[in-house]
């Protein structure tokens, strides 16, 4: 079950050449995305022409229009058909879907519902890639599982102390020590202390520290983090709650941000950034991290995969809850709510 009136991340804005169409399904709907012209601004079409259902990923960028290459129909920005070789009249009927766009964070974000529903504040908050107080590492990887495993994977952490004990290093007692839940208009905060433990891989010490971690997370899938160390006592000394983070441990301050989308009902992409701040890092312990985060999500990916093929042999078996599940219980309940908010017929557009 996802929402349909949503903002999903479709690409990296750097991933949309000039003259090259780009290919890419969101909720079992091919789109394709390409720049427009000298505005270079980026229009989202549905990748299936209306004469034989060719991919138009595979046409010809002709200033602001796209060209079927299989039998030259012509498309502008709106979906319409504006040529077809050979032919004089031109059907009403013959038009693409076109989608809302709106690059944002270094990210495409593509609205997959009600057009006259897409509205720009609803995409969540990421900091740019280009954001100078941060040095930012990109990436995406490609499942073969659907995306709401990924999703849940993301919204319970506790399984960092296991999956990834040979990735991150975190400490068994991550899975002990609750996050502070609190509900966010379309997701939730989470808000973690770790304390008296011995930094991470990422941060190794023989100290004792505290680790704090707080993440936003949004409908249909997107992650906002900042994490950070901290002096043993700290997180005791600010009431657990957020600490400040000019007192952070030399090294540890970071941000990333993650973002789910569903391409068909069994594959998902996973894009993904890491940024230690400016005072915290450089380009190369930057590079250090990225590769701890891709073996990370490559542990994630091993795991949710198989969970996949198991889940197939009986589709209809129940899971059994523990009390780790109340982000995601929650989440899917929000899920719930809106996807009858995308069916609701008096909020549709005339």
């Amino acid at each position: 079950m996802y929402v349909k009136n949503a903002w999903y991340v479709a690409a990296w804005e750097h991933e949309i050449e000039d003259g090259k169409p780009y290919a890419m399904s969101i909720l079992n709907e091919p789109i394709v995305l390409y720049r427009a012209g000298e505005s270079r601004r980026i229009v989202a079409l549905e990748d299936r022409c209306v004469h034989r259902l060719a991919p138009l990923s595979l046409g010809r960028c002709e200033g602001e229009k796209l060209r079927c290459m299989y039998h030259g129909l012509l498309f502008d920005a709106d979906g319409k058909c504006v040529e077809i070789p050979g032919q004089d009249l031109i059907p009403a009927k013959a038009r693409v879907r076109s989608y809302p766009v709106a690059p944002r964070a270094g990210w495409v974000w593509v609205w997959m519902g009600d057009p006259a529903r897409a509205d720009e504040a609803l995409i969540p908050d990421a900091l740019h890639i280009a954001e100078p107080d941060w040095i930012f590492g990109t990436g995406y990887m490609d499942y073969d599982a659907e995306a709401r495993l990924i999703i849940d994977n993301l919204l319970d952490l506790s399984h960092i102390a296991f999956l990834h004990a040979d990735s991150f290093g975190s400490p068994p007692d991550y899975a002990e020590q609750r996050p502070v839940q609190t509900a966010l208009d379309r997701g939730f905060r989470l808000d973690r202390w770790i304390t008296d433990v011995k930094g991470p891989t990422l941060n190794p010490t023989d100290d004792l520290i505290d680790q704090w971690v707080t993440y936003d997370f949004f409908v249909p899938g997107v992650l906002l983090m900042h994490s950070a160390n901290f002096a043993r006592g700290t997180a005791k000394a600010c009431d657990f709650k957020k600490p400040d983070y000019t007192d952070a441990l030399a090294g540890s301050l970071a941000y990333t941000s993650h973002a789910v989308t569903p391409m068909t009902t069994k594959t998902a992409r996973y894009f993904y950034t890491w940024a230690p701040h400016k005072n915290h890092g450089t380009v190369e312990s930057r590079d250090a991290a990225m590769q701890f985060q891709l073996m990370a999500l490559t542990e994630d990916k091993w795991m949710i995969e198989g969970q996949q093929k198991i889940i197939d042999l009986e589709p209809d078996r129940p899971l059994m809850p523990i009390s780790h599940d109340l982000t995601v219980t929650m989440y899917d309940r929000l899920v719930a709510r809106m996807v009858k908010d995308d069916d609701d017929p008096t909020k549709r557009a005339a």
